[in-house]
Formats: C-alpha cells, structure tokens, sequence
C-alpha cells in the first residue's frame, strides 16, 4: 500500500473540478440526498441555535442545509478547491457560515467547544483518521453529539460489483487496503476498528443505521442502483462524547 501522508491525501482531493462540485452543491449526489442527508438529520434532531462543526464540508452543501435548519455553522474544509467553492458560495449567498481551510488533525482556535460535530464521508479518506476522529470529539462539549458517515466497510464497492455481477463479491475484509476513486483515495478499515476508537475516546455510542434504498426510489436512481435495496452502501454512526 502506498505510504499516504495527510498532506497527500489533502493535495489529492484538494483538485475536484469546479463542475464536479457544483453539480452536488444543493445535496449532494443521489446516494446522499436518498440514503444519508436524511438519516444525518434525523440524527441531528432540532439544530436551532446549536453550534455544529462539519468537519470536512467539502463543498459546503451540508454546512448550508443545517444553517437553513437554524444552526450556527463552521465548516473546515483542507481541499483547496472545495474549501473555495464554499467561501464563494457564502459570499454570494450568506447563511452566517464561517468556512476555515485546516486539516482536521491539525484545527487551529474554533471558539467555544460544539454541541454537535458532524463528519460524513471524511474518516476513510483521511490516513491519519484516528487523529481525525479524536480532533472532532474534543471539539465538542461534554455530551456533546457527535455523528459520522462511513462506505460500509463490509459493501463498500457495491454498486460497481453488482452491475457487474448481480451480487456483491469481495475476497477480503480483515486488512486496511486503498480504494482508489476519480478524486481521490479512501481506505478500507473494519467496522471494529472504527467503534473502537469511538470507545476509547470516551464516547457513548447511540445509534448505528445502514440505510437501504426503497424500490420506488431505485427506480429513478442510475444503473446498478438497485443493489441498494438489497444491502447497505454506508454506515452512519451517532454518539456522546461523555458528560
């Protein structure tokens, strides 16, 4: 496995073209607006007034759906083009969010500790992860909520394996491995390593969801998306940090 810094992996993801973050830039793609927005919300419950950190926003579309749900937003973001395409969209559309460019494991002075960290579909791709993690739990406030998104480590390459077989098919789960992607790199780590983790930083967890598509919802998505009515894509997790 190549030996991945998180500055290699920031400069890496840090080139998403400009097209590719806008298409994306009111909810994300289908496998977001359909299977994690809404289970993050929910999780998240009533934000007005809460401060929430969204660590890794990417291009922000997350940090703007909890501004107009009432939460006063931070969004830090190390990719220097999505961190870019936030700060403009702010500039021009105004939602009080305050955008800063910092690598998670390395977060210079937020303010005040968060009620609520969010992080989703960042801990994969990040290789120094644990630090990653451990920064998003001390930001927050004791019994603070923290709720993260993961690929599911037992599925994570569903959708290409099913088209091309009709069944999902993977020869190995144990060890870490790199799964590369037209942006960027994630890394295949076990549901274990991630809970444990989250345990030893002395939080509680409270809900784990693997959400699954319904038929009627598949109907419209793009081929070979029918695979996620049968098994689950991701692994969204919520916990306490302890009071």
């Amino acid at each position: 496995m190549t030996e991945w810094t998180n500055d290699t992996a920031i400069q890496r993801w840090g080139t998403i073209p400009r097209d590719a973050l806008q298409a994306t830039a009111h909810d994300g793609d289908f496998a977001k607006r359909h299977l994690i927005n809404p289970v993050l919300l929910r999780m998240l419950g009533d934000l007005q007034g809460q401060r929430v950190l969204d660590a890794g926003c990417g291009n922000g579309y997350l940090s703007r759906i909890l501004a107009r749900r009432g939460a006063q937003i931070v969004g830090v973001e190390p990719g220097q083009s999505q961190f870019e395409f936030a700060v403009e969209q702010e500039t021009s559309a105004p939602q009080g969010i305050q955008y800063v460019q910092a690598d998670l494991c390395a977060l210079p002075d937020l303010g005040a500790p968060f009620d609520a960290v969010v992080s989703s579909m960042v801990l994969p791709a990040v290789p120094d992860w644990t630090g990653a993690m451990r920064a998003c739990v001390q930001a927050l406030k004791p019994g603070g909520l923290f709720v993260f998104t993961v690929n599911h480590p037992c599925y994570e390459q569903l959708w290409p394996t099913w088209r091309q077989h009709g069944e999902y098919r993977t020869a190995r789960y144990l060890a870490e491995y790199e799964i590369p992607g037209p942006s960027g790199v994630d890394f295949h780590r076990t549901i274990a390593t991630y809970l444990n983790q989250l345990i030893s930083l002395g939080c509680h967890l409270t809900e784990l969801a693997e959400p699954g598509l319904t038929p009627q919802l598949a109907e419209n998505g793009p081929d070979g998306i029918d695979a996620y009515t049968h098994l689950p894509n991701f692994l969204i997790a919520a916990a306490r940090r302890a009071a």
